[in-house]
């Protein structure tokens, strides 16, 4: 009896595990939905910036002049001092999200410090606050306060600071490490280059097929000056969203594991218990026939 009293007592830890992964999931699943038309809605608008930007570029050259800002210019100083943007998780329960993002963190720093780099580590999210604090990595700055629902305006004071940090010269690049989100099915872990700029000009110059001309207004130099910031802002809340999107997808995918993995074990616990109290029954109408020879 004993026996069959444990397996009960597993069983109904079990159905309260399976009860809870199966509305975390059902949450996943809600947020998931809000943050996938955030990061599919701010993909065309990002993508005419960059049209528009390229556009701008090649206007400046075909009138043999050179695009010059301070965001494009590379660094004066010669120590190399890149700030790198981790972006994490507040929360766990996310399958390997945070690990892999992590884990191209840590080989990026090493990358950086072989290059006699000193890197400037900046933190999004507790779980890659508390990995680097464990690893005795030091972290200049951490933010845990954007959540799951980064909005603009705090992107933008963020990518304000860095771009204010490159022009001052404290820092000489800006490497962000983030989950991109590819699609439902496919999530990658990138290193991206955000400053400097200076690669704008080469990737934008592409066939007259592919660009769209445009007659400026104001002229293109005073255009690149708003455009130039304004491509450094969305492509750090891209990548905010991007992984806001992932860290769902991860998590929701994490808890529909789980509560399967539950409701296999709840079965197998039900079996082993029909089968401990089958042997149960069977012992005690043994005892009984027994009972029942000897008092004869």
């Amino acid at each position: 009896m004993a026996k069959a009293r444990v397996i009960i007592k597993r069983r109904k830890a079990v159905r309260n595990i399976k009860k809870i992964t199966k509305v975390m999931q059902m949450i996943a699943t809600s947020r998931y939905q809000k943050a996938y038309k955030r990061a599919t809605g701010a993909k065309p608008y990002v993508q005419k910036i960059a049209e528009v930007l390229g556009s701008a570029v090649q206007a400046l050259e075909a009138d043999a002049k050179t695009v010059d800002h301070l965001l494009l210019r590379p660094p004066s100083s010669h120590e190399k001092k890149t700030a790198l943007l981790v972006l994490s998780s507040n929360r766990g329960l996310a399958g390997g999200y945070n690990g892999n993002v992590l884990r191209l963190a840590s080989h990026t720093l090493k990358d950086l410090d072989a290059a006699n780099d000193s890197p400037d580590l900046h933190i999004s999210g507790k779980k890659g606050a508390a990995y680097f604090r464990f690893q005795k990595r030091p972290i200049k700055r951490s933010y845990t306060t954007l959540g799951d629902n980064p909005k603009f305006a705090e992107i933008e004071k963020l990518a304000d600071e860095f771009m204010q940090a490159y022009i001052a010269g404290e820092i000489t690049a800006l490497k962000i490490v983030y989950m991109r989100f590819i699609s439902a099915g496919q999530q990658k872990p990138v290193a991206i280059d955000v400053l400097p700029l200076s690669s704008i000009a080469g990737s934008t110059k592409t066939s007259s097929k592919t660009v769209t001309h445009f007659e400026f207004m104001p002229s293109a130099e005073a255009l690149l000056d708003e455009l130039i910031p304004t491509t450094v802002k969305l492509t750090i809340f891209q990548a905010f969203i991007e992984a806001a999107v992932s860290e769902q997808i991860a998590r929701m995918v994490a808890m529909k594991a789980a509560t399967d993995n539950a409701e296999k074990m709840g079965k197998k616990l039900t079996q082993d218990y029909n089968r401990a109290r089958q042997s149960q029954i069977t012992s005690e109408l043994s005892e009984l026939m027994g009972g029942v020879e000897a008092m004869k």
